[in-house]
């Protein structure tokens, strides 16, 4: 569970929330019209973008902003040198027992190429071929939800045009000039309130996560690809620690 995610978003909508009930009133900004123009229209101009199979994938992607928890990229780098040292006192085939309880499908199929004999540059192109697919994969929900930001304001702006134009026609009835009127703003409200406070955010959040998770699978990559060429554990930890921030490295071991 991703905390910052879930304090951001309570923090956000609950402060909106408190100013909006301080004021008029909550139900002075509900209007199902105005969320069926910005909500319905969001969704279908995000489905007329891109094929339905992305627009679900996003979906499942997203949950990568809430529920993932990625492991430390130091405690990957100390698995790794676990494993070297491993496969340098016991072999290389020992190793298939070690990662025979890992939930990490990456790190499993990265040590069971190396156990199996495939030479350093078949590996490295088939974990490549992975990493590229995670970092499109996230790439792709990441602009998916940048689109529906993009949409949600523009489809504010129809329905206060809506709005306009229906009270303009109808200036001979006041009791329809507000009912009219909070079509107009409420939908703009609302095209900006999701586009700041959820689809933008989130959009961010996944490029970040496509990062962190990336860093992990490449950790990976070179540790399986250090031991499988039989390198010293001390090459393996100073190749891994070079892709972390010097306060991030761990400590060289003698």
């Amino acid at each position: 569970m991703d905390i910052a995610t879930i304090l951001g978003m309570v923090t956000g909508f609950g402060l909106v929330g408190y100013a909006i009930m301080v004021g008029a009133g909550i139900m002075a900004f509900v209007d199902t019209q105005s969320l069926l123009i910005v909500v319905g229209g969001t969704i279908g101009a995000t489905l007329i973008h891109y094929p339905l199979d992305q627009f679900l994938g996003a979906i499942t992607v997203a949950k990568k902003a809430f529920l993932v928890k990625l492991p430390e990229p130091a405690k990957v780098i100390e698995q790794m040198l676990d494993f070297s040292n491993r496969a340098r006192r016991e072999g290389i085939l020992a190793l298939e027992e070690a990662i025979a309880d890992s939930k990490d499908p990456f790190l499993k199929k990265g040590i069971q190429l190396a156990v199996d004999g495939e030479n350093p540059q078949s590996i490295e192109n088939i974990l490549d071929i992975e990493i590229q697919y995670l970092k499109d994969r996230h790439k792709s929900g990441a602009s998916i939800f940048m689109s529906m930001a993009g949409y949600a304001p523009g489809l504010g702006l129809v329905g206060t045009l809506i709005g306009l134009v229906a009270m303009l026609q109808n200036m001979d009835d006041p009791s329809t000039i507000g009912p009219s009127m909070a079509v107009a703003l409420l939908t703009t409200f609302y095209g900006a309130l999701l586009a700041n406070l959820l689809f933008t955010p989130l959009s961010g959040k996944l490029k970040f996560r496509s990062e962190e998770e990336a860093l992990v699978w490449e950790l990976t990559r070179e540790g399986v690809l250090s031991i499988s060429a039989g390198d010293n554990p001390r090459i393996v930890e100073q190749r891994l620690n070079s892709f972390l921030a010097p306060k991030k490295r761990t400590e060289e071991k003698d």
